[in-house]
This record gives structure tokens, sequence and C-alpha cells, in this order.
């Protein structure tokens, strides 16, 4: 007789064990020549180097996209991606994004707000019915 060994392996949840950054890969699209352009291009020539060696986990794109506003394109393990347009921001602002970027999951974003209204105690005037307010006589 001989038994079926199963191989069991864990599943893994991400935070559990060791962390898995979602964000794969950043794309900086920019323009030389636009004047919205220019935070983005002293970002890429001072603080994109000391970005890449503190997240070597994370793929670093730069392409030049002539007479177009600059943007940051993250893309994700889910197959997602999210774009930020960087028209007209300073470098440290950029610095900002691209880190709201690469700490992001990739999820599409969801309303916290609008969550059904759960009550335990029955509505002071009732449940309304359409038979209430001037029945029809025929």
């Amino acid at each position: 007789m001989s038994v079926a060994v199963k191989k069991i392996i864990p599943k893994t949840n991400n935070g559990v064990g060791a962390f898995v950054l979602q964000c794969k890969k950043l794309v900086f699209h920019y323009c030389e020549h636009w004047g919205s352009n220019k935070g983005m291009v002293d970002y890429i020539k001072k603080d994109l180097a000391a970005f890449a060696k503190k997240n070597p986990q994370v793929e670093i794109l730069v392409q030049p996209r002539p007479a177009h506003h600059p943007v940051i394109r993250g893309y994700y393990l889910n197959g997602r991606d999210k774009v930020i347009c960087a028209r007209n921001l300073n470098p440290v602002e950029i610095s900002q994004k691209v880190t709201l970027l690469r700490n992001s999951s990739g999820e599409k974003m969801k309303l916290l707000a609008k969550r059904p209204v759960i009550s335990t105690t029955e509505s002071v005037r009732g449940i309304w019915s359409p038979f209430h307010s001037n029945p029809h006589t025929i």
C-alpha cells in the first residue's frame, strides 16, 4: 500500500513572512523643451538616482516624450497601472508623488463613506407603502 503524500505549500499573505512591494515599474515621461517639465527634468537629474538606489526592487524607466506634459506611470503586480501628471510640480512635490505611486497597491480607489445604513431599531414613521397616501378610487 502506498500513501499519496500531499506536498504542503503554505499560502503566503503579503506582510506575513516577507513583504512584497506591489509596484514593479515606474516610468517617467518628460519633454526637455516645455516649461511645465522643468521640475521633472530637475528631479530626474538630481534625485532619481538616489530613489533608484533605495528601491532596487522597482524598475525605473525614463522616456522622453516631446511636446507633452510630464507624466509618472506606475505598473503593479496585479496588472493595473496608475498615472499621475506632474505638470508644473517642483522636485519635492514630484518626490512625494513618486513615493505615493511606489507605496500604492494598484487597486482601484474605493469609496469608504457610502456605506449602507443598518439599524437595529425600526423607523419612527414605519415602513413606507404607496397605499398610505391618496388611495386610488376606481
